[in-house]
């Protein structure tokens, strides 16, 4: 058994663990991963970050004295980044005096990132460039509804379909996608409802998670999308309101990259105590989404 110390935090509902691992210290695999995250027998969690200083992660080669964000799908997958993931984290770090603020420089595996905490406590993040593609690709839901979805990429890949209505989407199971081989490392797909000018609301289901009440990646694609698309095509900058289940959050669309502007709070600290490697490997992990067992 293993003892460690943990914080519980999210940002528009959206909810992480954190462990602080300065000198990556910590034997953390995916299996440790999906206990966490586990709402059963864990903590419970759409993700988890690891704060770890960015000199023990041999894929950065930027300042090694910079804490760098280690995002992990609740399925012990790693993923690039995670917009309200981020927000959490500098939230830890600033209130654990890792860092000080208001300005906060982030490694990630997307880059580097740029936070501001700011006077009404919410966070704003430098998300980076925004992709969007002239490229569509059809998603069907369980229910066998096709709907077409434009491909973005937010330093993580996304599928953004535009709805007349989200209320009756079943996404307690996964959607596909056709054509299968157009994201191998699988998709984040947000389903996106136009509210008014510069006001959208959304659902997504995340890789590696399932339906969650919030995607910050996911916000900063379907605004960026409604611009590209919608019938409010605006200059840059331009700002957009985006509603998820969980809360609200801004996205300023920028001529230098997007910027993410939303709350993140911490709830819980505390000590898990993780089994043994050998004992999680005989674990069946079960989906959040769905209840079934999750294949691994």
């Amino acid at each position: 058994m293993r003892r460690w110390s943990f914080a519980k935090g999210h940002g528009t509902e959206n909810d992480f663990v954190v462990l602080l691992d300065r000198e990556s210290m910590l034997d953390l695999g995916a299996a440790e991963v999906r206990f966490i995250c586990d709402r059963g027998a864990g903590i419970g969690a759409d993700g988890l970050l690891r704060a770890v200083l960015a000199k023990h992660v041999e894929s950065w080669d930027g300042d090694g004295r910079l804490w760098f964000m280690d995002y992990r799908n609740a399925d012990g997958s790693i993923a690039e980044m995670c917009g309200n993931g981020i927000r959490v984290f500098v939230r830890f770090l600033l209130e654990h005096d890792l860092t000080s603020g208001p300005i906060v420089n982030l490694a990630t595996r997307s880059g580097l990132k740029v936070a501001t905490a700011l006077p009404d406590g919410r966070i704003r993040v430098s998300m980076g460039p925004v992709a969007i593609q002239d490229r569509w690709v059809v998603v069907t839901t369980a229910d066998g509804a096709e709907f077409k979805a434009l491909r973005a990429d937010v330093g993580n890949p996304h599928a953004v379909s535009f709805v007349d209505h989200l209320d009756g989407l079943p996404l307690h199971t996964g959607p596909d996608w056709n054509p299968a081989e157009e994201f191998p490392q699988g998709v984040n797909l947000e389903f996106v409802r136009n509210c008014g000018p510069q006001h959208i609301a959304m659902r997504v289901y995340e890789r590696g998670v399932g339906e969650t009440r919030s995607c910050g990646t996911g916000t900063v694609a379907a605004a960026a999308a409604a611009r590209a698309y919608g019938q409010d095509h605006k200059p840059l900058p331009v700002t957009y309101r985006v509603d998820v289940p969980g809360g609200t959050v801004e996205v300023e669309l920028t001529s230098e990259g997007a910027y993410l502007t939303g709350p993140a709070v911490l709830v819980a600290h505390g000590e898990l105590t993780v089994p043994d490697r050998e004992v999680l490997e005989t674990r069946i992990p079960i989906s959040a989404a769905t209840g079934a067992p999750r294949p691994v």
